[in-house]
């Protein structure tokens, strides 16, 4: 189901002159949520720059309302209703090289953040933070800047320092994005049949994926892959109550500020798209 708001905002006086207020942002909203999109429609209903134009539950719907209400800037979650967060934000900056792309998840930032970094994304956030941290990275990203927290900014910095030879601890990310793709479907339940409809893939080639997934994270079996994805992603997402993060907690990345520092964060950032 899709929701679209068609009208443009241009403010005009009485003698038919454009009045100088801020530029209204379109936003369209993607989660597979209604309550979830619900509520960042709530939080931009008072904010005179930014008008929620459609909202969209799954990636058919999501591209369905890029084309019918032009929005300028998408927030979107990773669990999207026939589809992911990863594959739409890859279409999306493909088809739509303009349009800004915010990411609002649950799930671990160690795991998904730079990679949807990697593949298109100007931003992540989780749906823990404050309100407040929400509109600050939203509009960070309509200005052209790319949002992230201080601890996935510090990563990046250390990656490139190292050289690239940067070790994580973390199995999953010896996972490529397909992989990770695949796994956390996996952890929602879907049959290999439903995952290949899913990533559009042939069957043989998604069992070929969870073979290389069992592999890499050496587990056994059907079973201990299933264990391994829920254990993974689903707690995160089903989760503890949301926790107020306060905005120091945040490091907004921004290709504006000092000189010093700013081409250290860019070739961190260009080392994950071509890592990618």
């Amino acid at each position: 189901m899709i929701a679209v708001n068609a009208g443009r905002s241009t403010p005009t006086s009485h003698d038919g002159f454009s009045d100088t207020k801020p530029r209204t942002h379109r936003v369209l909203l993607v989660d597979e949520h209604p309550l979830v999109r619900q509520g960042l429609r709530r939080i931009m209903e008072n904010e005179p720059d930014l008008m929620v134009c459609a909202e969209a539950g799954s990636t058919r719907d999501a591209h369905t309302a890029m084309t019918d209400c032009s929005p300028d800037v998408m927030i979107t979650g990773i669990r999207i209703t026939h589809g992911d967060g990863i594959q739409l934000v890859r279409d999306v900056r493909v088809h739509y090289p303009q349009l800004r792309i915010l990411v609002l998840s649950t799930n671990d930032e160690s795991i998904y953040a730079e990679r949807l970094l990697s593949v298109g994304a100007n931003g992540y956030i989780m749906k823990q933070a404050a309100n407040e941290l929400v509109l600050l990275a939203l509009r960070r990203v309509i200005a052209g800047d790319i949002y992230v927290s201080e601890t996935i900014g510090n990563s990046m910095i250390q990656q490139c320092a190292a050289g690239n030879a940067h070790l994580s601890a973390n199995p999953i990310d010896r996972l490529s994005n397909r992989e990770l793709q695949v796994l956390h479907l996996v952890g929602k339940g879907l049959s290999t049949r439903k995952m290949a409809q899913c990533l559009t893939l042939s069957i043989k080639t998604v069992e070929s994926h969870r073979e290389c997934i069992k592999r890499k994270l050496s587990l056994h079996n059907g079973t201990q892959l299933m264990q391994y994805a829920i254990s993974s992603f689903t707690t995160a997402e089903l989760g503890s109550p949301p926790m107020a993060i306060s905005a120091a907690d945040q490091f907004p990345y921004n290709r504006h500020c000092e000189p010093a520092i700013e081409p250290l964060y860019a070739r961190a950032f260009s080392w994950l798209v071509r890592a990618r």
